[in-house]
């Protein structure tokens, strides 16, 4: 099937969106284009494990732009209407806003995102408005250049991510997102500086709390400040007033200033999971269909694929893994009964 041709009618209409196990509806598909990433942050890519001689993926091992699209295409048969791109680092794939045009041209598809960390934000942003991003997400961690090279493992600029999102900014996205993780005694100290520089911006910082994605960040709740302490603490001196949720399975708590200065948000997958409400699937750069961020493994799409399977067939594989799906990590791991189990590396399918 050409991935640009009209999806036929009696695909289109002969299934209902499916449910999970826990009545969970699919609606957003993070797209992992990239496994390698110019960053070497310790919560996510440890430079010990991912230096010099590490082997990533060769490229004909990623699902390349039209495999991808297709794919896509089957996915909003399952009710899938919003996607992100994500990594690794997405811009390290070249041409990628070829990959945004192609994605936009979907007509069940009504917002087309992009996480990246920044650093190559500046050059490519002017392409990737063109071909139709709606929105940005720029992960950044301080702004004090000491803590900011901490926490990405010595690797990119500080003013050339700044750089980035002045550029998505000029390029006329109007929706740019910070997302700060947040880790005891590493950044926490530098968060109302973060938050002053980008006060009565537009832009929204979001803090995310510390957590155990992968398995080799050496996560311990000691180190996880709870949204609910930094909200007291920001208060101290700039009143916040909540925000109402903009659409259900939004993770994000939003608060705005009171002053009118913009607004913040928190996602408090630590100690207020919301996997109750979580309608996302994320397709690694290997052409896999995860259901949880915080899976074992996934179901291998990229090999039926290019064996052959009809439109169909994958897309009968597509929904009996949504309708088995089962994923709950975030809720479990309050549990000290629980069973750990090994998860896939958070930068192979993307945040």
């Amino acid at each position: 099937m050409n991935p640009a041709a009209p999806i036929p009618t009696a695909l289109r209409t002969r299934l209902e969106p499916p449910l999970d196990l826990r009545g969970r509806p699919l609606h957003d598909l993070r797209i992992s284009v990239m496994d390698r990433c110019n960053f070497r942050c310790p919560y996510c890519m440890p430079e010990a494990k991912y230096g010099k001689d590490f082997s990533f993926l060769p490229g004909a091992e990623r699902l390349d732009f039209d495999e991808i699209v297709r794919l896509t295409r089957l996915a909003t048969l399952l009710g899938v209407r919003k996607v992100r791109i994500t990594g690794g680092e997405p811009l390290l794939r070249p041409n990628l806003a070829e990959l945004i045009g192609e994605l936009k041209r979907i007509d069940a598809i009504t917002d087309i995102a992009l996480t990246t960390n920044g650093v190559l934000l500046g050059q490519q942003a002017p392409a990737l408005v063109a071909a139709g991003l709606s929105r940005v997400t720029v992960s950044l961690d301080s702004l004090d250049p000491a803590v900011f090279s901490l926490m990405n493992g010595g690797r990119g600029e500080l003013d050339r991510v700044l750089q980035g999102i002045r550029a998505a900014a000029a390029n006329g996205l109007e929706n740019i997102k910070i997302n700060t993780v947040v880790q005891r005694g590493v950044n926490d100290h530098t968060l109302p500086d973060l938050l002053a520089y980008f006060r009565g911006s537009g832009i929204v910082v979001r803090f995310i709390e510390f957590m155990d994605v992968g398995n080799l960040n050496h996560w311990s709740l000691a180190e996880v400040v709870p949204s609910a302490e930094l909200l007291r603490q920001i208060e101290q001196r700039w009143p916040l007033e909540a925000l109402p949720g903009q659409y259900k399975g939004e993770v994000a708590k939003r608060y705005r200033y009171r002053d009118g200065q913009g607004e913040i948000g928190f996602i408090s997958s630590v100690t207020a999971p919301f996997c109750g409400a979580c309608t996302r699937a994320r397709l690694s750069s290997d052409g896999a269909l995860y259901t949880c961020l915080f899976a074992e493994r996934g179901i291998d799409l990229k090999g039926p694929l290019r064996s052959g399977a009809s439109d169909p067939e994958l897309l009968d594989l597509m929904r009996r893994t949504w309708l088995q799906r089962s994923d709950r990590y975030s809720e479990e791991r309050a549990n000290p009964q629980a069973a750990p189990h090994r998860k896939i590396e958070m930068y192979f399918i993307g945040g």
